[in-house]
């Protein structure tokens, strides 16, 4: 390689200042009037590549690279920053490669250890990309963004504690970590740790008062927390530094769906769709409020939009054909699997007997806690568990889809009940357990999974049924878990029994629904289960209910058994409870 004439290492030097100072343009110019004269010269060619880089033009910045390395191979330095060009582009097993190369020259190499995990995770190799993290960290201890990694990995797997700790190690590093602080309060905020999550956003508006997207999270917590108009403001101020964030404008439109501005909403979304028209969760959050408001026509419609947002990554592929009515079943099978929760198997199973009555031989698929339950609908409907090995069949249709398979609307829901039913052997086992009735049975829901996306606002504490259960009843818990903060008061209140250990499935259920005189219950599977048993059910909604329960209406016409409780204003269960209490008052009188 030859080498620089004094005169030329003072022009490298020069060279070097003008990039040290930040001025790009003429750095490159001098370093690429030095390449002229030597065209071999490795650290020209790794000048020219790190600047070109900077300013973006990652395509030049390979090919410098790889040239440098030709020259001279054993470069670790030179090696990871050609694996960050490649990995730019997208040729992320070439740049695992070059990293590979730098951390076997320098085995020490953080950086090249961090990179590669980058790489590795866009490969969706994550238990060796978390194994070269933890090496970056091993080799550096107080490497901030090796940290950061390995947290935004640690969420993508739903490791949100040890993502915390390393969000909380980074910041702890670097207290000026922007999107660190984001992320901290995007793990919390899935924590429902929202007061926390709140902090994190605002210590990142902080340091980045124009940062658009910590203005959009912190609206999102501040819904959570009943803040509305501090929420919309936040949104505001999102949509303000980037009038193009169709994200805002759709979380802007939640918020006021959540307060019941409903047209308030709907135009938010639509804003969404004009910067973006391709934005699936604006047209996912049109599709819930037009059910919400009992347009079925365009609701079921806009509901296959699911798969593009929320349902993405649970979209199977089928060797057989989507159904969705538009051809005859008479002579042919349908292949019916479910796709979200026990309640909506439940509440959707009955168009199974639909396509029946249609010709079709039907195969349900369902989970394994609901397949005794589901052969009660009917010897023509064949039932397996979800994993399960399926007959051979000519048409597949995902639960959810069914509705707009059978053009459902308000007019023509299915709704003649029972269409599941108790076991009688169960029903006498139960009638034998609990003795002979002197009081009226109430069987009791009062919280579903705390995973839920929305248990916050369908959840009732405990505590607050204490009036209902001073009635001269007899109560029966009719949920399998009970939380740490309700099991005391479990044990206080003698009236209420608790069946836990003995409800195995649904069949067992269903029997100790049947011996009950009226359910209920919050806004859970058991509610749909005792709809479809045709047994008198109460249901406990949230201001804003699921989009199955509508607006106003006391009454459901998917479940003619059913009576609505509604809260007046969000979190007001105050009211509902006391509208059950003087409903129950009116049955013992």
């Amino acid at each position: 390689m030859k080498h620089l004439t004094s005169k030329h290492q003072l022009q490298l030097q020069d060279a070097y200042a003008y990039h040290q100072a930040g001025n790009l343009e003429e750095a490159v110019a001098r370093f690429a009037e030095l390449h002229e004269l030597y065209p071999e010269n490795a650290r020209l060619l790794t000048a020219l590549g790190t600047v070109a880089m900077q300013l973006g033009m990652t395509g030049e910045a390979v090919r410098f690279f790889e040239k440098s390395i030709e020259i001279e191979p054993d470069q670790p330095t030179v090696l990871s920053n050609w694996g960050v060009g490649l990995a730019r582009f997208g040729s992320f097993e070439k740049a695992v490669l070059c990293y590979d190369k730098a951390v076997k020259l320098q085995p020490d190499y953080a950086a090249a250890y961090n990179n590669r995990g980058i790489a590795l995770r866009e490969m969706r190799r994550d238990d060796e990309a978390l194994a070269s993290y933890d090496l970056a960290i091993k080799h550096k201890p107080d490497y901030a963004e090796a940290h950061y990694n390995r947290g935004n990995l640690l969420i993508g797997r739903g490791n949100k504690e040890m993502a915390l700790a390393s969000y909380d190690r980074a910041i702890t590093l670097n207290p000026s970590y922007v999107q660190a602080y984001v992320n901290r309060g995007n793990v919390l905020k899935e924590l429902k740790r929202f007061d926390e999550a709140l902090v994190s956003y605002d210590r990142a508006i902080a340091l980045a008062p124009d940062y658009a997207e910590a203005y959009d999270n912190r609206g999102t917590v501040l819904k959570e927390l009943g803040q509305i108009e501090a929420s919309l403001a936040s949104y505001d101020r999102a949509i303000a530094l980037d009038p193009a964030y169709a994200a805002a404008y759709n979380n802007r439109g939640i918020a006021l769906q959540a307060v019941g501005r409903f047209d308030e909403a709907l135009r938010s979304y639509q804003r969404a769709l004009e910067v973006d028209s391709s934005y699936a969760p604006a047209q996912w959050s049109i599709a819930l409020l037009k059910l919400l408001e009992g347009d079925y026509t365009e609701g079921w419609k806009m509901y296959e939009w699911r798969w593009q947002d929320t349902q993405k990554s649970a979209l199977r592929v089928f060797p057989q054909p989507l159904w969705l009515g538009e051809v005859s079943l008479l002579a042919k099978t349908l292949l019916i699997h479910g796709e979200q929760g026990l309640g909506d198997d439940i509440q959707f199973c009955r168009y199974a007997l639909l396509a029946v009555a249609q010709g079709a031989e039907v195969i349900l698929e369902v989970p394994s806690a609901l397949v005794t339950l589901m052969k009660t609908l009917g010897p023509h409907i064949c039932v397996v568990k979800n994993g399960d090995a399926t007959p051979a069949t000519d048409y597949q249709c995902p639960a959810m889809s069914l509705p707009l398979a059978f053009k459902t609307t308000m007019a023509n829901i299915p709704a003649k009940v029972p269409y599941l039913f108790a076991d009688s052997a169960k029903i006498q086992q139960w009638q034998k357990r609990l003795g002979e009735k002197t009081l009226p049975r109430v069987g009791l829901v009062w919280s579903g999974r705390p995973e839920h996306k929305n248990d916050h606002n369908r959840s009732i504490p405990l505590k607050l049924l204490e009036g209902i259960l001073q009635l001269p009843m007899e109560f029966h818990a009719l949920q399998k878990e009970v939380r740490n903060e309700d099991a005391s008061l479990l044990q206080q209140f003698d009236c209420l029994h608790w069946h836990g250990e003995e409800l195995q499935d649904f069949t067992d259920t269903a029997a100790l629904i049947d011996v009950m005189d009226v359910v209920i219950s919050v806004d859970t599977s058991v509610a749909h289960l005792a709809g479809a048993l045709n047994k008198p059910v109460w249901v406990l909604l949230p201001f804003l209910p699921d989009f199955r329960w509508m607006l106003e209406r006391t009454d459901s016409p998917w479940y003619p058994s059913a009576r609505l409780f509604r809260q007046r204003a969000p979190g007001g269960w105050k009211d509902v409870i006391e509208g059950v209490e003087a409903a129950l008052r009116g049955r013992t009188q």
